[in-house]
């Protein structure tokens, strides 16, 4: 038991390590955080000699990490790119139109080859036969578009 009173790093260690260890198999970042006080435990065995002080330093730094840093690290590794579904896979889509487009007058352009309803995102403005436009929305069966900007000769 000397040992250990005089190598109490030693234990800190062994304890952060198995943790670390533990969290490859669990993958939800608590082991970590606590591994994380179990090294601030550590270093504090550094600086005194006091259990109690250890202790509460690696309380204080696990239950810090598990506040602070966990659930910003969790939102990250968790979260992914949107998943788009439905007609939302038609955002952003170019296509050509097949007739003139008004507010008034909705006119059709072609998606994956199925003809659609399409109406202007800015009710001002009148789309051409043969311009290139974007879908920048779907509601319901119509796509509201917008035309691309033509380079000039």
């Amino acid at each position: 038991m000397n040992w250990l009173g005089d190598n109490m790093w030693a234990a800190w260690l062994a304890l952060a390590v198995a943790l670390a260890g533990a969290e490859l198999l669990t993958l939800d970042l608590i082991l970590i955080m606590l591994a994380t006080g179990a090294t601030a435990g550590m270093l504090t065995s550094f600086a005194t000699d006091s259990v109690v002080a250890q202790v509460l330093v690696a309380l204080g730094v696990a239950v810090g990490m598990l506040a602070v840093v966990r659930p910003s690290l969790a939102r990250r590794m968790q979260g992914g790119p949107e998943l788009a579904l439905g007609n939302a896979t038609l955002i952003g889509y170019r296509t050509v139109t097949l007739q003139a487009i008004t507010a008034t007058a909705p006119g059709q352009i072609k998606i994956n080859g199925e003809v659609w309803t399409a109406k202007p995102y800015d009710d001002t403005l009148i789309i051409e036969p043969g311009r290139t436009v974007e879908v920048l929305e779907i509601r319901g069966a119509t796509a509201y578009v917008h035309p691309l900007p033509e380079l000039e000769d």
